[in-house]
């Protein structure tokens, strides 16, 4: 299965159904930056991909506390926020480095700390002008295993 590089998503069961679909692919030692601006559903889509992985936990925006480690039925999930971090040296005092390896990374604000994460796939939410509900998703591998992945040609809208 390959991702498609940029559609359209209506609403929340759409980007649900998008965060499904990523869950299906991943595995431990991935990382997910996620950017764009407020309130385009950074956290939303977080939740959504908590869901699918067999998350039980109440999945929360990081903002204050940085990270937030939750266990899965698909392994161990990292959910960061490097919004308020100062750079690189910050981040990795987090202990991401350590903890990345057996788990599935997810950093809110993530293009702060994609030098951090040479191969990602960095998911950029966007709002739909004139339509609350739409975002659009742009997905952008960084590296051998998410090239393959990641589509080249735009989905269809829904």
């Amino acid at each position: 299965m390959t991702l498609p590089a940029r559609q359209t998503l209506a609403d929340e069961a759409a980007l649900a159904a998008a965060a499904a679909r990523l869950a299906e692919l991943l595995r431990p030692g991935d990382a997910l930056l996620l950017a764009g601006p407020l309130g385009a559903g950074k956290t939303r889509f977080v939740q959504a991909l908590a869901a699918a992985m067999g998350c039980d936990d109440i999945v929360a925006s990081p903002t204050y506390t940085l990270m937030h480690i939750h266990e899965t039925k698909r392994g161990r999930l990292l959910h960061l926020d490097a919004y308020r971090l100062s750079g690189g040296d910050e981040y990795r005092d987090l202990g991401v480095e350590e903890l990345a390896a057996d788990a599935v990374v997810a950093v809110e604000w993530g293009e702060r700390v994609a030098a951090l994460h040479p191969d990602h796939l960095l998911l950029t939410l966007a709002f739909v002008a004139g339509n609350d509900t739409a975002r659009e998703l742009h997905l952008r591998p960084s590296g051998r295993r998410w090239a393959s992945l990641v589509a080249a040609q735009p989905a269809a809208a829904p």
